[in-house]
């Protein structure tokens, strides 16, 4: 297939660094502390292996604790992994792996069984069984959820707690991770100087610790990179701040294979303060607070300025339809009458229930004015969720030998087009422990790296921090809920200009450039695929193409350039 590519930043294959003034040596190196980070540093704990745990401001800040809803898992005697299986390829829209996805809905349970086991106490029934619950796409109750709707909170303690009791995982907090380390290939390096053989450690940037400028390095047998997402590209998202791209940038820079960058999943529901009542965020991070579906589930709907449901005959499961449907169902709402919200109306829920089952969601609303017990929610679509990522196979294993990605940063199959609810966390929760499992059955000495600019300090550079802004209004404005060829060119031009300024080599320089270049490879995804798929919304294109039953594949090639390559499903 001919891809169509527009004019796009050149790249750097290095961030402008110091070279390291500390070296550190670990087993394996955990770079991410949310649910699927700490659940391989666990688990490979439990093989004998000596981890350390890099995260980017405390323990705490990633995505995780912010989950509401909870985690999809077959408890009900009368629901099925295949029935689970179904939910989650029709929300994919064709792009699923069955593979990945039989590996997800079978091995869940007992996953999450194990995270119980850990300390994490789930909500129950009178009769001390689990309670269950529907969210959007599902067709049966499988969700379960902790403190009515913060399970991400709950899971977060969990877990924080399981790795501060292990003597043998060391946690690195503060620190932002640079480059990918490689050791030497044994055909030499690429024709861009790059080393070619498997992961063996990384470099980064720790506030106050080693020399002065704080840049080191940490030596491991292998990398797992549980990054998170890259929310923070759009002006407005449900990810926190540190939600930057910085695994999936990491992984471009080395020479990693990604892919489905082009379908982000906009939460139809992220709460919009009224006009008046400050930034918009009671975190003050410019992340949005989002109002879980599980609020749908309960049966709340969604009305426009009229008090009409507009999702009514639009998808037979209406308020519950998967969420690129409903979120499209509000963005044609917005555009028909010119208005930046809608409202979810769950008043005729109670005061007490939601009190009692959402006890977040009713702080966050409170936090800014609205009382959801006698005033309707405004909501709109914000960017919540990456589909793609890093590719990896049914281990984690990316296409650099020794380096491994899971939780959002990965691309493993399992979402296709368009992620079911709840699935995030248990995709966490199983590739984590495939990844500490196959790290274990064959993990190599420990090997010095690659003479690379990496590790002897970067010939590479990095972008002006002044360009975060623009770049996430740029991206927002054309690569957003809705896309066509002529906003997708618009922004690569933009971007294009943003990623040609130059920045100190700092943190805010670090991340604005990871940005620009995970802007730059989901605008050529979406630029590429010429059809409406899930997530990913062409204008001029909106039907689905049986020509576009496939994968895009980015890289960054000798000089800089993005390329794409594309593979067909059998």
């Amino acid at each position: 297939m001919r891809l169509s590519t527009p004019e796009l930043p050149v790249l750097p294959d290095l961030l402008a660094a110091p070279a390291p003034g500390w070296v550190e040596t670990t087993d394996v190196v955990v770079v991410g502390s949310g649910i699927a980070g700490l659940t391989a540093a666990l688990h490979l704990r439990e093989a004998g292996l000596h981890v350390t745990v890099v995260t980017k401001v405390n323990i705490d800040d990633g995505s995780t604790r912010w989950a509401q809803g909870g985690i999809a898992a077959v408890l009900d005697p009368l629901d099925t992994p295949a029935a689970h299986a179904r939910d989650t390829e029709l929300a994919g829209v064709g792009l699923c792996d069955p593979a990945a996805v039989r590996v997800l809905v079978e091995e869940g349970p007992t996953r999450l069984r194990e995270l119980i086991r850990t300390g994490a106490e789930f909500d129950r029934n009178p009769d001390g069984s689990l309670m269950l619950t529907r969210e959007g796409g599902h067709r049966a109750d499988r969700i379960v959820h902790a403190g009515g709707d913060a399970t991400g909170a709950e899971v977060q303690r969990a877990l924080h707690a399981a790795v501060r009791r292990d003597p043998w995982i060391r946690l690195v907090e503060h620190a932002l991770v640079l480059d990918l380390l490689r050791a030497p290939g044994t055909d030499g390096a690429a024709p861009d100087g790059r080393a070619t053989g498997r992961a063996c450690g990384i470099t980064l940037h720790v506030l106050g610790e080693g020399a002065e400028d704080g840049v080191g390095a940490i030596l491991a047998r292998a990398v797992v990179l549980a990054t998170g997402g890259m929310g923070q590209v759009f002006a407005t998202t449900t990810n926190p701040v540190v939600s930057t791209g910085d695994g999936v940038a990491l992984a471009l820079r080395a020479g990693a294979a990604v892919t489905d960058l082009e379908f982000v999943q906009f939460h139809p529901t992220a709460l919009l303060p009224p006009p008046g009542t400050g930034a918009g965020s009671p975190t003050g991070t410019g992340q949005q607070p989002l109002v879980s579906e599980a609020l749908r589930g309960e049966g709340a709907h969604l009305v426009d300025a009229d008090g009409k449901r507009f999702m009514l005959g639009q998808h037979d499961l209406a308020e519950l339809a998967p969420r690129d449907v409903v979120a499209k169902g509000i963005h044609r709402v917005l555009l028909a009458t010119g208005a930046d919200h809608v409202y979810l109306d769950a008043r005729h829920l109670g005061a007490e229930f939601l009190a009692r089952r959402f006890p977040t969601i009713v702080a966050s609303c409170l936090a800014v004015g609205v009382d959801p017990a006698v005033q309707p929610i405004p909501v709109a679509p914000a960017a919540h969720y990456a589909s793609g990522g890093v590719r990896t196979d049914l281990h984690g294993r990316s296409s650099i030998p020794g380096l491994y990605a899971c939780g959002e940063v990965a691309c493993t199959g399992v979402h296709g087009a368009n992620r079911l609810a709840s699935n995030s966390l248990l995709e966490g929760l199983v590739f984590a422990s495939r990844i500490a499992q196959d790290i274990a059955r064959d993990v190599p000495p420990q090997v010095e790296p690659a003479p690379t600019g990496a590790w002897r300090g970067g010939t590479g550079w990095a972008v002006d921090p002044d360009a975060r802004a623009g770049l996430a209004r740029s991206m927002t404005r054309g690569a957003g809920v809705l896309r066509s060829a002529d906003s997708l060119r618009a922004t690569s031009a933009e971007l294009t200009l943003l990623g040609a300024t130059r920045g100190a080599a700092r943190t805010a320089s670090w991340e604005t450039t990871n940005l620009v270049t995970v802007a730059a490879a989901l605008v050529a995804a979406a630029y590429a695929r010429q059809e409406t798929r899930g997530c990913h919304w062409r204008e001029d294109h909106p039907e689905s193409g049986a020509d576009w039953l496939g994968h895009l594949i980015g890289s960054i090639g000798p000089a800089g350039n993005l390329e794409q390559g594309w593979e067909a499903l059998c």
